[in-house]
């Protein structure tokens, strides 16, 4: 049943407070997610931006167009700031713009975040193809403002808490939503190939037998309830006979006890446990409301619960009626098109068919000549009218030139220009930064302008179902339908021409003249830039054949279903190192570089472009996790060839060969597609150990084939993951892997985090669990860990035992003792291994340029003399000013060397003060004595004592 419709006007947007929040309707629309006194109107984000409304879940077609309206207006501020970012001049200083870049990829985020929920809820079908252009070209957007920030960066993890603190932004707000149509929309493809691959797996024996219950009759129903029925009734005799017998022994006299004593102490003894009891109860029930009161503990989830699944319900009303009326504006389509073909089909050919032979007469008037008809691709009719009867001979000079140009600018590598958003990580550390150009942000403009033009003044009072509109449909399949028809008229106009031109030619008496061939020569001369094409070695082959091979033989896997959110953890609340990323800035990561372009064909083909990615950390760090998590949120197909999982398949040149190409092929049929390579530092070891069985250096030269034969618009991506990637030779691995990911140990709040929402799985636990001393415990270990230590502790059996012997930690201490924690070693060598990346040196020396830099022009220390004998590196510096005089010279001596020593790269300039007329111009002249003194007993002419004498003394004081 869908949901009921208001009517427009004054109507109220919410008719319905949820359970989900106590107060009034009017305190319910202010209500926001996450409060903050300093959310408003800055930037271009106006308040309806960062609000959250709860409100009954059947919320009304008219919120969403609301919320739609509001996103509008505020695409369209930051459209003119982002085009305003485009036109800027390069920028030498960085932090200035890596503030202004990272407020616009803030706000971008936010709006791109509405439009998805309004994408998701939204019924009406032609509003569904202008949004879902928005969404797509917003999160395009973001993700090339996120490469922007890496080249200012030089690293994959931004962070700039001035604009959060401007925007007043909360981590829940600044991560990036998956639209939740990259699964709803191919649903039933992902549930026919997950039972394609079932029935195989079931086939060969490596998915056990479902058991399927057999249905009964009302009859047998009938007898197995009368058997059980009997059963119950003889238990029930049985007990009472039991029972009576017992009854019967009681009566017999018993001399040694007293039955009035005992039946006494008996029931004093039950009001001592019921009143010990039941006042503990009221007890703990006090305590917890206080608690909840207060904001220590969470309230209860039942209420919750039954208000999540209603707002379920009511979005899977409206996924329905989403389906219902695309069904309906689908054939609406196909049959206004048939009505114009039918009814002004005839005419609108005589019309184009009139109108270009007038163009031709007035051509041969002017001229003296027929025209050139221009070929399909070059518009036909519609580029020939256009022209307002220009020569043809301009078009054919401009085609050319252009043509040329591109046959020149390819054969140049210098004028190669760079897919937008690209980054370049060898470009020089000195050169200014210069936005790359956007190939999204022409196409947000264009949504706009649409937007403003059909949808923004639109009345919809008529319309409260938010069904298809008829006006709007005869428009476009009129243009459509007039384009099929030009083209078929452009045929036919092409045939007439050429007979025109023959019975010219005839009457002109040059029957015998040739056309040149000059264009097709022109034509085979670009063949010699095409790429060469693969040789397909299965032609024969069906893609469900091959499809079949590689699940048979264990390369295509079938991977549990993983959200992404279930990696858990919070984005970052404040700025932090960026060899330091909390897991939910990991998480935010691998959305923008691996689900966002599997999942939209339009952000592959013109966003930035990642083919492979390696993501390295400890074990139990969540790796594997994620790569499921991709292939389930974008419904890719999983290729695993690690060398564990190849072991002893496809053998040999020729096998390897073929299991490549199969991999290569079937992943682009079956796009989105990701190959997976576990235990990526082992192909480029460079020794392997004896132990290794796997033969890991098989795939050392075809993996970066692999990635070179992968098109910038095919959605397939080759993730890697690694325990210890510093055992791999960092240069064979860089020609394979062009992003790098670095998932360090949790931090305690991460911990805290884990333990809470991994324990809140389990209803027996009880929520005054003190998860906070178990993440100070934990340090150390990595979720992984937490996780497994949760599942050894709270077993089946230990489940059961939860509400009479509640959860101790000293259970989940003993079971966590007994796995590995991340050493020191290990985080060094990550560490060590991370600066040896691309990104990693870049920074680096970036940083090591800045500290010169520093120094140079601000940096001055002051020091005692005395320190030059500790052993001091002062090598970055190189100016030296000596203004403490010692009577010894080999004083100085030390302190000079501290700068001019191995390491210096800049000349130094040492100067020495002195005040005359005082006492440190007889220090001079001590010192030179000592020099002396040195000197002679160094060449051995003299030898005198080192000690300051009572004489050196008196010529110092005057005395």
């Amino acid at each position: 049943m869908a949901p009921k419709e208001e009517a427009t006007g004054d109507s109220p947007v919410v008719t319905k407070v949820s359970p989900l929040f106590r107060g009034t309707k009017q305190q319910a629309l202010s209500f926001r997610r996450e409060p903050s006194p300093r959310v408003g109107p800055l930037c271009g984000l106006s308040r309806s931006t960062l609000r959250v409304v709860v409100v009954s879940p059947k919320m009304s077609n008219r919120t969403f167009n609301l919320l739609w309206t509001s996103s509008q207006k505020d695409l369209e501020k930051l459209g003119v700031n982002d085009f305003e970012y485009q036109a800027i001049e390069a920028q030498h200083d960085r932090t200035e713009i890596q503030g202004h870049v990272y407020e616009l990829y803030l706000r971008y985020i936010v709006i791109a975040n509405k439009l998805e929920e309004i994408y998701d809820q939204i019924v009406q079908p032609q509003k569904r193809i202008l949004i879902r252009k928005l969404l797509d070209n917003c999160l395009g957007r973001v993700l090339e403002l996120k490469h922007d920030l890496v080249v200012i960066d030089m690293n994959e993890f931004s962070y700039n808490d001035a604009v959060v603190e401007k925007l007043g932004l909360t981590p829940l707000v600044m991560e990036l939503n998956v639209p939740k149509y990259f699964r709803r929309e191919k649903e039933e493809m992902l549930n026919e190939r997950k039972k394609f691959m079932d029935d195989i797996l079931r086939r060969i024996g490596a998915l056990d037998e479902e058991v399927v219950e057999e249905e009964w009759s009302e009859l047998d129903a009938i007898k197995i309830i009368q058997t059980h029925e009997r059963a119950r009734q003889g238990r029930l005799r049985a007990q009472f006979m039991k029972e009576l017998k017992l009854l019967k022994e009681k009566g017999k006299p018993d001399s040694s006890r007293d039955k009035s004593t005992t039946g006494l102490n008996a029931a004093m003894k039950i009001q001592k446990v019921w009143r010990g009891y039941a006042t503990r109860r009221q007890t703990r029930r006090r305590k917890a409301e206080e608690m909840i009161l207060i904001g220590m503990i969470p309230p209860q989830v039942t209420t919750a619960r039954s208000a999540v699944d209603e707002l379920a319900e009511a979005k899977m009303q409206r996924y329905d009626q989403q389906k219902e009326f695309q069904e309906e504006y689908e054939k609406s389509l196909v049959r206004v098109k048939e009505e114009i073909y039918t009814k002004q089909g005839a005419a609108m050919k005589e019309d184009i068919a009139d109108e270009i032979r007038t163009w031709f007469k007035e051509y041969q008037k002017r001229t003296g000549r027929l025209p050139d008809f221009p070929s399909e691709e070059a518009g036909g009719s519609r580029h020939l009218l256009s022209r307002q009867a220009t020569e043809s001979e301009m078009s054919r000079s401009s085609v050319m030139s252009s043509r040329e140009s591109k046959l020149k600018s390819a054969k140049d590598p210098n004028k190669q220009q760079k897919r937008p958003g690209e980054v370049s990580l060898e470009e020089g550390l000195d050169k200014a930064f210069r936005p790359m150009q956007s190939a999204f942000l022409p196409e947000i403009k264009n949504g706009i302008d649409e937007y403003n033009e059909i949808w923004k003044g639109k009345d919809e009072s008529h319309n409260l179902r938010q069904t298809y509109y008829d006006d709007m449909i005869y428009e476009e399949k009129y243009a459509d339908v007039e384009a099929e028809l030009r083209r078929i008229v452009d045929d036919i106009m092409r045939q007439e021409l050429d007979l025109l031109q023959v019975a010219l030619d005839r009457d002109r008496a040059q029957k015998g003249k040739k056309t040149k061939k000059g264009s097709k020569k022109a034509r085979r001369s670009g063949k010699k830039g095409k790429k060469k094409r693969e040789k397909d070695l299965t032609p024969d082959r069906t893609t469900e054949s091959l499809f079949e091979e590689l699940l048979t033989n264990g390369i295509i896997k079938k991977f549990p279903e993983t959200p992404i959110n279930s990696f858990v953890g919070d984005l970052s609340y404040a700025a932090r190192s960026a060899l330091n990323p909390s897991p939910g800035d990991v998480r935010h990561l691998i959305k923008q570089y691996c689900i966002l372009p599997l999942g939209s064909e339009t952000i592959r083909n013109f966003g930035p472009c990642i083919k492979s990615l390696l993501v390295a950390g400890p074990k139990g760090s969540g790796k594997t996790a994620l790569v499921h998590a991709i292939c389930t949120e974008t419904g890719s197909v999983l290729f695993d060839i690690s060398p564990a999982n190849i072991a002893g398949k496809y053998p040999g040149k020729s096998g390897l060969i073929m299991l490549m190409h199969l991999v290569s092929k079937v992943s682009r049929l079956l796009q989105p597609s990701v190959i997976y390579f576990g235990d990526a530092e082992k192909p480029f070891m460079k020794k392997v150990p004896k132990t290794d069985r796997t033969d890991p250096k098989r795939l050392k030269k075809d993996l970066p084939k692999l990635i070179k034969n992968i098109n910038p618009e095919d959605r397939i991506m080759l993730i890697g993951t690694s325990n210890c990637p510093w055992e791999a030779d960092m240069k064979l691995m860089i020609q394979t892997y062009q992003r790098f990911i670095y998932i360090p140990r949790p931090d305690y709040g991460a911990l805290s985090y884990a333990w809470k929402e991994m324990l809140s799985q389990y209803s027996g636990v009880p929520r005054q669990f003190d998860t906070g001393a178990m993440a100070k415990i934990s340090d150390g270990y990595t979720v992984g860990s937490v996780a497994r230590c949760i599942r050894e502790v709270i077993t089946c059996k230990r489940m059961l035992q939860l509400r009479t012997q509640p959860l101790t930690h000293l259970e989940l201490i003993n079971a966590l003792s007994a796995l590995e924690p991340v050493y020191k070693e290990e985080e060094e060598a990550f560490m060590y291994w991370w600066c040896k990346t691309p990104l990693g040196r870049r920074r680096s020396k970036q940083m090591e340029m800045e500290h010169e830099a520093r120094m140079e022009i601000e940096n001055i220390m002051l020091l005692s003399l005395t320190a030059g004998g500790v052993g001091l590196n002062l090598v970055g510096a190189n100016h030296l000013m000596l203004l403490d005089l010692h009577w010894n010279p080999q004083l100085e001596a030390q302190a000079q060397d501290r700068v001019y020593r191995v390491g210096q790269k800049k000349p130094v300039y040492i100067w020495k003060f002195m005040c005359t007329d005082t006492v440190e111009q007889k220090i001079m002249g001590l010192q030179q004595k000592k020099l002396d003194l040195a000197t002679q007993a160094l060449t051995g002419t003299k030898h005198t004592g080192s000690k300051l004498t009572i004489d050196d003394l008196k010529s110092l004081f005057g005395l």
